[in-house]
């Protein structure tokens, strides 16, 4: 038994530092353009039972209750949490923040891969393409929206549709709306970095449509999403893992004791 209160420990230790590390992760992105949380979810391991509740005493009352005795535990997911950041004004022409649901759809021109994002922080190729502003030109807006060399001034409406101002005649042109694509369940999707997230079959197919249409959400330009990372309970969830390892380990401790202990007697 002390051999297994070892091992049952070490599984705690083990958990406790993923879910240091997914802590860490988060912290570190606090100001990470529309980064979601991740939260770190754990489930008990099988049991050995040494007695079933329920069983037949030699044709006498069932037993109340058995006796099991767990093995551990262990991570069970590490969910992201796609609630609302907050809106970060900036007043540049090419930020764009979505309020409520939906990502960015991007193309990677490279891979020709479909990639989605809730981060806003668009700039202008030299081909005139809204990219992505993480350095990637081949990252661009799909649809494509492209501008045109001689403009004074670009809007972008709530529902996505992008005017610009000609240098000349200084009259509004529609050149495109941004769209958005929303899915059954985002926590499915598969997080590839760079702010980027990738299609699985768990998050469900993507659903395409218009900024403020059907449940989808408005844009706002001028503005970025921030981090939905609260310093107070990362902090919490720190000391409690902190805390949480310390006693897995003083377990391991007193465990290794009691099998010094036994191991004297032997002798």
């Amino acid at each position: 038994m002390c051999l297994q209160t070892l091992y049952t420990s070490a599984t705690g230790m083990i958990g406790m530092e993923t879910k240091l590390n997914t802590v860490a992760h988060n912290i570190s992105n606090m100001e990470t353009t529309a980064y979601k949380k991740q939260r770190c979810n754990f489930e008990d391991l099988f049991y050995d039972h040494l007695k079933y509740p329920g069983m037949d005493l030699n044709g006498g009352p069932f037993t109340a209750t058995g006796i099991s005795v767990g093995v551990g535990t262990r991570v069970s997911s590490i969910q992201s949490q796609f609630t609302q950041g907050a809106h970060q004004q900036t007043d540049r022409e090419l930020d764009v923040s979505i309020a409520g649901e939906g990502f960015f759809r991007i193309q990677d021109d490279l891979s020709g891969e479909i990639l989605y994002t809730r981060s806003g922080n668009f700039s202008r190729a030299d081909d005139g393409r809204l990219v992505l502003g993480s350095g990637h030109i081949g990252r661009a807006l799909d649809p494509e929206i492209a501008i045109p060399e001689d403009v004074t001034a670009i809007q972008i409406s709530q529902s996505g549709e992008v005017f610009v101002k000609d240098v000349t005649t200084a009259e509004l042109q529609n050149i495109g709306r941004i769209q958005l694509t929303m899915f059954t369940n985002p926590e499915g999707l598969l997080r590839v970095g760079e702010n980027l997230y990738q299609e699985t079959n768990a998050s469900g197919p993507a659903l395409d449509g218009e900024p403020g249409e059907n449940g989808y959400g408005i844009l706002k330009q001028g503005s970025l999403e921030m981090s939905n990372v609260e310093p107070v309970n990362e902090l919490i969830d720190m000391i409690t893992s902190q805390r949480a390892f310390e006693l897995n380990s003083k377990v391991t401790q007193t465990g290794d004791q009691i099998l010094q202990t036994v191991v004297n007697l032997k002798r």
